[in-house]
Parts: structure tokens; sequence; C-alpha cells
């Protein structure tokens, strides 16, 4: 029996079940409603339902915890920063809860030991980490409310992460930047997009991006919008003496 059909066999046990200690000892208090938590480690692989027939999963907790996620990262900079615009606001919120640094929290928080799924491990993809982290955030919101949320967050986003000085220089999509810098100099850009698959069959995207008509860089990924990336951020670095110019 794997880790987890060990900890959730004894899920529904009163408080010396292993996956309520987990759970408290994780999140630092006691749960009051335990299946909001197994919600969120349980994937759609698995097809289960409901008394009603409605689908378990932690995909409606993940909608609902990024919600939550937003909600208390915006009063946290609005009250912050007092200078900041709606602008800056939004792009320091947007680089607190981007998918890389939600995946980071999911890491270090070591969750994705305990989804239940059908689906082997490492076939996930990096994003699975913040996916499940959201749905964590979200369970805590219908089991204890927004103040109790607001603290987890606090705890475990805000101060271990956030610091805004540092975040104010940290990129979050260089294709952005690139495309801003395009448009405020008048020049002309295009990603030409191909597919580029390797020797062993696996499907991947190549990109050239040009500006003026001027290969600046190339790059591969298996998607079309991480290879546009890829290859942004090597456009940047390339150009970096020019965008930096006042």
């Amino acid at each position: 029996m794997s880790i987890f059909k060990k900890i959730f066999s004894k899920s529904r046990a009163q408080e010396g079940g292993i996956f309520f200690d987990t759970i408290s000892k994780m999140v630092g208090f006691k749960p009051d409603v335990l299946d909001y938590y197994e919600r969120a480690f349980t994937h759609r692989s698995l097809n289960k339902m409901d008394a009603n027939g409605n689908p378990i999963s932690y995909e409606r907790l993940e909608f609902l915890g990024d919600a939550m996620l937003s909600s208390v990262i915006a009063a946290y900079l609005f009250l912050e920063v007092p200078a900041g615009d709606e602008g800056y606001l939004t792009k320091m919120r947007s680089k607190i809860v981007s998918r890389e640094h939600l995946n980071e929290l999911g890491r270090d928080l070591n969750l994705i030991q305990f989804v239940e799924s059908k689906v082997p491990v490492q076939h996930f993809g990096d994003n699975i980490h913040g996916n499940i982290f959201e749905a964590l955030v979200g369970a805590i919101y219908l089991d204890k409310g927004y103040l109790t949320c607001e603290k987890f967050i606090q705890k475990k986003v805000i101060t271990p992460y956030v610091d805004i000085s540092r975040l104010e220089g940290k990129v979050i999509s260089y294709k952005s930047l690139i495309i801003e810098w395009c448009q405020k100099e008048k020049k002309s850009f295009n990603f030409d997009i191909f597919e580029d698959n390797d020797s062993s069959g696996e499907r991947l995207f190549g990109v050239k991006l040009s500006i003026d008509d001027k290969v600046i860089s190339k790059a591969r990924a298996s998607s079309k919008k991480k290879a546009e990336e890829k290859a942004s951020q090597r456009a940047y670095f390339a150009l970096q003496e020019k965008m930096l110019v006042k």
C-alpha cells in the first residue's frame, strides 16, 4: 500500500489519524472538516463522485484558492505600498502569485507526496505543485474562513517569500517585456513558430524572434508558449543594454 493510501485509510478517523496529524502540522491548526483537505489532494483521474454525483478533485478548490491568494495579496500590497498605483500593484501581485512562485511554494511543502491519483507522479508537470498549493488554500478557506486563510497566506507566502524591493526587479514575462519595448521604440517584431521535433520523435516547437526583420534569438520547447518565452528571454539578454537605456 502506498504512503498516500496508508494516510488516507485513516483520514476519517478522529484526531489520532495520520492524515489529520500531518495536515494539522502543515497548516498550523486542527482542521474541522477533514473532507475539504482530502479533496485538495484528489486528482480527477480517480473519477470520484460525491453523494450528488458531482466530480471530486482538487480543481474546484484550486479555483477558490487562487481567488483567495489574489485577494489577500492585493490587500497586503495596498497597505504595504501606499504610493503604488493600480498598474504597479497589479504587476507586483502577478509576481507574487506567478505560477513559478506557487510551484516553489508547493515543492517546499512537498505537497505532491499526498496526491492521490491514477497518474504516476513522474508524469505530472511542474504546475502540479502550485495547483495543489492553491487547492490547499481553498480548503483552508472553506474549513476555517477568511481570517484563518489570511493568516496562513501571511505565514507561508508573504513573510518568507515576499520582498518588495527584490520583486520590483523580477521579470515575470520576457515576452511581454520585449513586446512593450518594441512598441515603445516603434520597432516591428515577429514570433515565427514551427514544429521542430528532436531525434527521439518528441514533439517540440521552434521559435525565431525577429525585430525589425532581423533574427535576434531562437529557441525550442515542448509548447509554443514556452518556446516564445525562452526566445524572448534570450533576446532580452542580447538587447539588455539597449533596453535599459532611459
